[in-house]
């Protein structure tokens, strides 16, 4: 994104040039000839930089400097240069002090220097408030269910689109939100996660967007916002369904115009990030019945990446538990599960999915202290719900066979589901691939590298 310049100027010929001038060199340019026009364009234009001369038809000296400094990266300019003019301007936050007429290659030079001076400054502003990315674990997963998540965030993850993440309550949203971000362009810089359902509605506008000193009793200072803090970053909005009708409203001027504006500001600021949102609400129901704004909706669900509930990728279920093992175990070697731990495991309906998963395996693992394996009696009672008998599925109980023999590997996993699928659907290749969620072409590949081939 080219960075924006208003060129605050009287003399129509100066402002022309200085406008051409600066749009060859690739920035986007807006002009203003009176204090009250510029006024007018930094609320519609929110430049990055603006190039202000000293003497305007309606003010005169220093009064706008202080006001656009506060902001935005400011470049003096007169024809009538002096020292004290020079100190007053930089103590009142000017960037930089040029005098008429001006040199272009200078220009440039100066406007350079003082965006990344901007760019420092609004980082260290941001303070406590900026996160550094995430480092998240990487998806788990090696289900035909997981390759699709994986497939939707490496189609999106380079655009600049937004994306809204559905699922259930623990099936690890915020780890897809940020396998989106690490995948971009904008890997390099914040991703910060908020959660929409810890604050209530007035303190929450107040962190998203910032406010300015006075805006409201308490605010004895300015503080940036959640979304300053992920300039040139990802915003994660985590429960973005639970959010009410106003910030809705603002939200949605957020993703239409790139802009938003501090509680207590008169001048809108450049939101550079790239939304992610995730919910775990039936937001098109919400929708119709009025909870939830259809533009916003709309626009949130540009792209749409559903996160499948454990319940239905059993055969994930041994690769997460080792994984959540070797976090936990304080052993030099890791504990093992027992096959009827496993079993247990395997049958079960996992409603709090794989955050359920993870603080049993905890839990068993601090239960069973010095003990290499991990036994039934280490498991809390996982009891199959009522409409879901353990035997229910066949993949879970064709994974626990499986795993009383040895511990399976990845293409043991992957050939027992190529078989039940061929089994399920009388051998067509076709209806296997789509389940899969791959071309025909794919699975017969599949097959035939597990010697499953079909006549």
């Amino acid at each position: 994104m080219s960075a924006s310049i208003l060129v605050v100027e009287d003399d129509v010929v100066l402002n022309h040039m200085l406008q051409r001038a600066l749009r060859q060199a690739g920035y986007e340019m807006a002009g203003a000839y009176t204090w009250a026009e510029a006024r007018a364009k930094l609320d519609s234009h929110a430049p990055d930089l603006v190039l202000l001369d000293l003497n305007l038809p309606d003010s005169q000296d220093l009064g706008p400097l202080a006001e656009l400094a506060a902001d935005r990266p400011t470049v003096m300019l007169t024809a009538y240069g002096s020292i004290d003019h020079a100190v007053q301007a930089m103590r009142l936050g000017a960037a930089d002090y040029l005098v008429k007429p001006v040199n272009l290659d200078e220009l440039e030079l100066v406007i350079r220097r003082a965006l990344v001076g901007g760019r420092l400054r609004a980082a260290h502003a941001v303070g406590e408030a900026r996160s550094s990315a995430r480092r998240t674990p990487d998806l788990l997963g090696e289900s035909p269910a997981m390759g699709q998540v994986r497939e939707l965030i490496d189609a999106v993850a380079d655009t600049p689109m937004t994306v809204l993440v559905t699922g259930d309550s623990g099936v690890g949203k915020e780890l897809v939100a940020s396998a989106v971000h690490k995948a971009s362009a904008r890997h390099a810089e914040p991703f910060v996660a908020v959660d929409c359902t810890t604050l209530q509605e007035t303190l929450f506008e107040s962190e998203l967007f910032g406010h300015e000193r006075g805006a409201f009793t308490g605010a004895d200072r300015r503080k940036p916002g959640l979304i300053e803090a992920a300039a040139g970053g990802t915003l994660f909005l985590d429960e973005i369904g639970d959010i009410g009708p106003a910030l809705q409203a603002k939200l949605l001027r957020v993703l239409e115009t790139g802009r938003f504006r501090r509680v207590g500001a008169t001048t809108d600021l450049r939101a550079d990030v790239r939304v992610v949102a995730a919910t775990n609400r039936d937001l098109p129901t919400a929708v119709k019945e009025g909870g939830f704004r259809a533009d916003l909706y709309y626009r949130l669900s540009a792209f749409t990446i559903p996160v499948p509930p454990l319940r239905q990728r059993p055969e994930d279920v041994p690769l997460l538990v080792d994984h959540f093992i070797a976090r936990a175990s304080r052993r030099p070697v890791p504990h093992t599960v027992t096959p009827e731990a496993m079993r247990s495991l395997l049958a079960y309906d996992w409603p709090g999915n794989v955050r359920e998963l993870r603080n049993v395996i905890e839990r068993a693992v601090l239960l069973a202290r010095a003990s290499p394996r991990i036994e039934p009696c280490h498991l809390p009672v996982l009891a199959p719900p009522a409409t879901s008998p353990p035997s229910a599925h066949p993949m879970a109980a064709a994974l626990t066979t499986l795993w009383q023999g040895h511990e399976p590997t990845l293409d043991d996993i992957e050939r027992l589901y190529l078989t039940l699928l061929l089994e399920r659907h009388g051998g067509n290749r076709r209806l296997v691939a789509e389940v899969l969620g791959v071309s025909e072409r794919t699975a017969y590949r599949m097959l035939e590298r597990h010697g499953l081939r079909q006549p």
